[in-house]
């Protein structure tokens, strides 16, 4: 029924931005992903979203238990519609479905013993937990971490802003990724999937399109 749906629907956009999608699909990957906790600036979380969807990753985790929702739209310069971004109020519920879904729970510090960029392996699935640029993580993403990773910095600042933070540590660990013989592209389902929800983003009065149809 989905494929029937899609094929449906993309009769409503053009050839050029269904090609668009496929050739985007088969470099997107949720073999990385990232969570953003308790951020106070919002253009720090919609910048974080936007190097996500530059670089491929199709997932993005954010913590809002302490200031409500921070992601600003007109930053994020529309990513959020092509990125699943998933809200947790807390990060003990971030961190327990990120676990369940397997991945390995790293926290970016420049203030821990940590790995070093360049050598840090991405051999399983990775969730990279970024905090804010004055408190850092919080003791319970510390303290429930199973690695850490930092950006080596030679100057006398110890610290970057976030989004800058994301973006280096993202192109860097999506290059080494798919330098690798690792399961990192999506399902054949999960295409199909995104594609029926990027083709429905795309379509206007898709509420009476959609509707015609099932008629």
């Amino acid at each position: 029924m989905d494929q029937q749906l899609l094929d449906y629907l993309e009769g409503f956009i053009s050839a050029e931005r269904k090609e668009r999608f496929l050739n985007v699909l088969e470099e997107r990957s949720k073999f990385i992903t990232v969570a953003i906790e308790d951020v106070y600036q919002m253009h720090n979380t919609s910048a974080v979203i936007r190097s996500c969807e530059v670089f491929g990753l199709q997932q993005a985790h954010v913590i809002e238990s302490r200031f409500g929702k921070r992601l600003d739209k007109n930053i994020a310069m529309g990513a959020q519609q092509w990125v699943d971004v998933q809200r947790h109020e807390t990060t003990e519920s971030c961190i327990s479905l990120l676990r369940e879904q397997g991945y390995r729970i790293v926290a970016t510090t420049p203030h821990n013993d940590s790995c070093y960029l360049e050598d840090f392996k991405i051999n399983e699935k990775t969730a990279l937990f970024f905090g804010t640029e004055k408190e850092g993580l919080s003791e319970e993403v510390m303290g429930k971490a199973d690695s850490f990773l930092k950006i080596p910095m030679v100057g006398f600042t110890e610290s970057l802003n976030i989004s800058v933070s994301a973006a280096i540590i993202l192109q860097h660990l999506t290059v080494k990724m798919k330098s690798q013989q690792l399961p990192w592209r999506l399902s054949d389902e999960e295409k199909l999937e995104k594609r029926l929800d990027w083709t429905q983003k795309s379509i206007k009065s898709i509420d009476d399109i959609l509707e015609r149809y099932y008629r």
